[in-house]
């Protein structure tokens, strides 16, 4: 997908709802996981928040620990060979890492939902649509299969499933690869979660579907007022709907600012480096500038910044010493040495 921002931004801001209190911080998160080959350390410190109505997107190659901190919101972690080795996750100010199974579970999958990767297999092809609906619903509420049912109807008219009464009968080999991801949405909603994680929603659908999901995301939120943590790669996706974008990379996140911070006024190398290698309508007769190299081992992470080794502006103290965090302004800052006051003047492009 191409990226296209807008100068203009009205009409996003007049259509979305108000971004509310803070209802998620993760507090210096890391998750390790061991294998035959030693400790991977696949998220290394992340700090963020989320507020009310709010959609962050988590971008960055694959590998960089997206997913795995998603993961670890939701409690997916299986211990072992993961663990969360440190780090707090408070959600409307209790601390997931505190809770016992029972009192997750309570949180974990009603409050906090997810759709998963590729609808194409998110879906049980033994059972029908009306099953899968309502099988959580009726796990975590004491009602009726009517009145499940009727919210499952409910649930499918919310993401533009016609004739949803007649649906429920059916199977998921009878929906295609853009509807059958709208009833993931739609199961990730029925429990009206206060915060749904979207793990690369759109990377097996086409472009022309991949724009229609992009749309419903942005309805529902209009809607249900649901606060939205996008796990992504593709900068298209990120352009469209985001509030504001945490850029991971080696398990860290090593810039963070509003949807304009980031890509008006990027300061990271690697950052820098996403925004010139995919395709930009503003800038059509643009050659892209791959990024040179591969991401380091994280069976044994760097002493300095984990991006140096490919990074056009490095310096010798990104070898030996991770960069702290300058705040370029009160929503924007970044983990890069050539931020520091001392490296002024150094990075001017």
């Amino acid at each position: 997908m191409t990226i296209q921002i807008q100068q203009n931004d009205e009409q996003h801001q007049n259509l979305s709802i108000v971004i509310g209190k803070k209802i998620l911080e993760v507090q210096d998160l890391h998750v390790t996981f061991q294998t035959y080959g030693g400790e991977v350390h696949a998220v290394r410190g992340v700090t963020f928040d989320l507020h009310e109505g709010e959609t962050l997107a988590i971008v960055g190659e694959s590998g960089c620990g997206k997913s795995v901190t998603s993961n670890a919101i939701m409690g997916l972690i299986s211990q072992p060979p993961g663990k969360i080795s440190n780090g707090r996750i408070f959600f409307k100010g209790k601390d997931l890492t505190k809770l016992d199974k029972k009192a997750a579970r309570k949180i974990q999958g009603v409050d906090i939902s997810m759709i998963f990767q590729d609808p194409m297999t998110a879906l049980n092809p033994t059972l029908t649509i009306g099953e899968q609906l309502t099988d959580g619903l009726r796990t975590h509420r004491s009602i009726s299969k009517a009145e499940a049912d009727k919210k499952a109807i409910e649930m499918l008219n919310l993401v533009g499933i016609s004739n949803p009464r007649e649906r429920l009968k059916q199977y998921p080999h009878q929906f295609s690869g853009g509807m059958r991801q709208r009833i993931v949405i739609a199961i990730a909603l029925i429990c009206d979660p206060i915060l749904l994680i979207a793990d690369e929603p759109t990377t097996a659908l086409d472009v022309t579907i991949q724009a229609q999901i992009l749309e419903l995301f942005e309805e529902i939120q209009i809607k249900t007022g649901v606060s939205i943590i996008l796990i992504t790669h593709d900068l298209g996706v990120v352009a469209k709907i985001a509030d504001r974008i945490a850029v991971m990379y080696a398990g860290k996140i090593i810039e963070i600012g509003t949807k304009r911070e980031i890509f008006y006024t990027p300061t990271h190398p690697y950052t820098k480096g996403l925004l010139n290698s995919v395709p930009r309508l503003d800038l059509a007769e643009e050659e892209l500038e791959p990024i040179e190299g591969t991401p380091p081992d994280l069976f044994a992470p760097p002493k300095g910044c984990a991006f140096a080794a490919r990074c056009p502006y490095v310096m010798e103290v990104c070898d030996y010493v991770q960069p702290g965090t300058t705040y370029l302004t009160t929503s924007h800052y970044t983990d890069c040495w050539l931020q520091d006051e001392r490296a002024k003047g150094l990075f001017n492009d």
